[in-house]
């Protein structure tokens, strides 16, 4: 079982900074193992989840309502929705109405590599966790926020 304490040979002044630190020693813990998840596939994290949006959308969204969804909020996300469509995995389409407006949606090539993903995605690290422990930590994060 891990140990902030014991990972990093440090101790905290107090809980608050203990829990503090742990919250972003795991959080890079689990974007280093997302990280080298995605990798094979081509794609980052963030891309993954401007698939998951565009997916879960089901119709073409506008670029900045991808923006607003995102789990992290980023200011390279016109950057990386061009990769996705380099790599053909979505397709800008613009609007009739208003040339300033973009909307995007996912491709076929899009939906079967998220198919692909999805069937080999694990949350291993989470799976310690009962659901009680796994609700509990969810509204503590919320708390917290």
């Amino acid at each position: 079982m891990g140990n902030i304490s014991e990972d990093i040979k440090s101790t905290f002044q107090n809980n608050r900074t203990k829990a503090l630190l742990n919250i972003i020693y795991t959080a890079n813990w689990i974007n280093t193992k997302r990280n080298a998840f995605f990798k094979p596939y081509g794609i980052s994290p963030q891309q993954y989840n401007i698939l998951r949006i565009l997916r879960g959308a089901k119709k073409p969204l506008k670029v900045q309502t991808v923006k607003d969804r995102m789990l992290e909020r980023s200011p390279n996300t016109t950057r990386l929705m061009d990769k996705l469509c380099d790599k053909q995995l979505i397709k800008r389409i613009p609007c009739p109405t208003d040339r300033r407006v973009v909307h995007v949606k996912i491709s076929d090539s899009g939906l079967s590599l998220l198919e692909e993903i999805d069937a080999h995605l694990s949350h291993d690290y989470i799976d310690k966790l009962t659901e009680e422990e796994a609700s509990q930590l969810s509204d503590l994060l919320d708390k917290m926020r």
